[in-house]
């Protein structure tokens, strides 16, 4: 049996991966900011990840670190400067940890970087691949990249094994943020105006991602290599939308808004963003996945929605 420490462990993905570990049997070790008296599996409070010295004794008896723990993207970042609180955490937090990991004897470190490090947009023939064209620019993008880059040469120099994962966006039960909104708003029935959206979008199901993880913390194939993961079933919004009604079991009329008008609304209110990334496509190959790993999706998106909107309705 072997010991994981899960870094993020009450987060979104945290919570499922830590539970899906303990019914595979795994010892787990739950990395948190602060103890949670109600949880009965072992804790270690982690603090500030880029100046924490005394990790090592705690690391000694695990196997396999899983890192979770990130500042997450901002979409309106007020920080005077955001690029260097994201190195902080996202940067020198994760290569601190996992130079103190590599010390302790930890086997393999698996870092949960993400899709953003390729960038926000494909057109529709042309997925994103593992390799890049050029670093990104984007604060959050350019520390995941640079922590892959601190990693990747750790690996090198102290012979802990690493795997990087860059997930596009997650959904499943308990899932937050702009895609819990929409659900929200669909939920209450109200028209939208989101009825022809021809874009093309990968997404990678919780059940999905959770199966792939447990995969890279075993399989020898996955030492020190990188991999895009996604559901293989690239929707539109306006496909993802219907997805949703139908699994919440709502009808609501979805509108069909021509997007330049849509586009140029967003302009006045101040919601680029959102618009962006309603209206753009961002397509992933993880064909590298089943190629070396073998892996394939175990749910389909119909089903992992349906889980998402059972749980919603309790």
């Amino acid at each position: 049996m072997k010991k994981i420490l899960v870094t993020g462990a009450t987060g979104f993905i945290g919570k499922a991966l830590v539970q899906e570990l303990v019914e595979q049997q795994f010892g787990v070790i739950a990395g948190v900011r602060c103890f949670d008296k109600t949880q009965t599996i072992q804790q270690i409070e982690l603090g500030d990840l880029a100046s924490a010295k005394d990790l090592i004794a705690t690391l000694q008896e695990v196997d396999v670190v899983i890192h979770l723990a990130a500042r997450a993207h901002i979409m309106h970042d007020t920080t005077d400067d955001p690029l260097a609180a994201f190195r902080k955490v996202n940067t020198a937090g994760t290569l601190n940890l996992a130079l103190q990991a590599a010390e302790a004897g930890v086997k393999r470190f698996i870092f949960i970087s993400s899709i953003k490090v390729n960038g926000e947009m494909t057109d529709t023939n042309s997925p994103f691949q593992v390799e890049l064209t050029a670093p990104p620019t984007d604060p959050y993008a350019l520390s995941k990249y640079e922590a892959e880059h601190g990693l990747m040469s750790l690996a090198q120099s102290t012979g802990m094994e690493v795997v990087v994962i860059r997930p596009p966006l997650v959904y499943g039960p308990g899932v937050k943020a702009n895609f819990a909104a929409m659900v929200d708003w669909l939920a209450k029935g109200a028209p939208l105006p989101l009825g022809a959206i021809h874009n093309k979008r990968s997404l990678v199901a919780m059940d999905n991602l959770l199966n792939f993880i447990m995969l890279c913390i075993t399989h020898p194939k996955a030492a020190n290599e990188t991999f895009l993961i996604s559901d293989r079933e690239d929707v539109s919004t306006t496909q993802l939308l219907q997805k949703i009604l139908k699994a919440l079991h709502k009808k609501t009329l979805l509108l069909p808004v021509p997007v330049s008008w849509m586009s140029f609304a967003a302009v006045l209110l101040g919601k680029q963003d959102v618009a962006y990334r309603l209206f753009t496509s961002l397509l992933i190959d993880s064909s590298k996945a089943t190629d070396l790993l073998g892996w394939e999706p175990v749910i389909t998106m119909d089903k992992q929605l349906q889980k998402m909107a059972d749980s919603y309705i309790r």
